[in-house]
């Protein structure tokens, strides 16, 4: 597997770490679910507003840190993510299989280090939800935060994730993930982390319009004044 940023992760094994799970944002390609309600060309302006507001957000800080799983696994080189090592962030692949899978390669790959990963959709996400989510971390073998539809959006295993199994049988895009992994997770100490709405319908971002359209106008008109930008593709 290729990764950017990969000296990195050898010299810091034991930090905390913090995945931004992405697609490449490409028409067509990402949040298929909300551009059938919204359409293409707005699912994607907003996916990649959102996913830029995360990464900038929430990466380049000390206390932990950042990769991007990047989605399909060629595209770690794609032009499309240029720039995004400079800001500090590196980047890995995610792998083949289901999402569940996907992350469960991820956290095998960066134990011991206490991972979370979170996904590149959700407005509401800050600083403060992710610094929170390691401090509840830090007493428990596994972290989850509740999403309003019975998902979740984020998931963080301590060290010994090798010997935990989350997400064998999930029903994945349905009200019953949550439920599903914390049944998988029997027995062991799990916090749950603050609820958040991600936005992967078009009820979920007229929910949300205000917060989402205000991410796309800033991102659009450069306001949020990043050192790199995600490309068009």
């Amino acid at each position: 597997m290729a990764r950017r940023g990969a000296g990195r992760c050898r010299r810091g094994v034991n930090i905390p770490t913090l995945v931004i799970m992405a697609k490449t944002p490409r028409l067509g390609f990402a949040k298929r679910r909300l551009a059938a309600g919204i359409g293409q060309a707005a699912a994607l302006r907003f996916y990649r507003a959102c996913l830029m507001h995360t990464i900038l957000r929430l990466g380049g800080t000390p206390r932990w840190r950042t990769l991007v799983a990047v989605t399909p696994d060629p595209d770690v080189f794609a032009p499309v993510w240029r720039g995004i090592s400079r800001s500090g962030v590196g980047l890995m692949q995610q792998g083949g299989g289901n999402l569940g899978a996907r992350m469960q390669r991820i956290f095998a790959r960066l134990a011991p280090a206490s991972t979370l990963i979170v996904g590149g959709d959700i407005p509401s996400l800050n600083h403060a939800d992710i610094a929170n989510a390691f401090a509840k971390l830090r007493g428990a073998d596994a972290v989850l935060g509740p999403a309003t539809d019975g998902g979740y959006w984020l998931v963080g295993l301590r060290g010994n994730a090798r010997r935990m199994a989350p997400f064998v049988g999930v029903r994945w895009s349905t009200a019953h993930a949550l439920a599903d992994t914390l049944a998988n997770l029997d027995g062991r100490r799990v916090a749950l982390a603050a609820t958040h709405a991600d936005v992967d319908s078009a009820e979920s971002f007229r929910a949300q319009r205000e917060r989402a359209e205000r991410l796309v106008h800033h991102t659009v008109h450069g306001r949020c004044n990043p050192s790199w930008h995600l490309i068009e593709t």
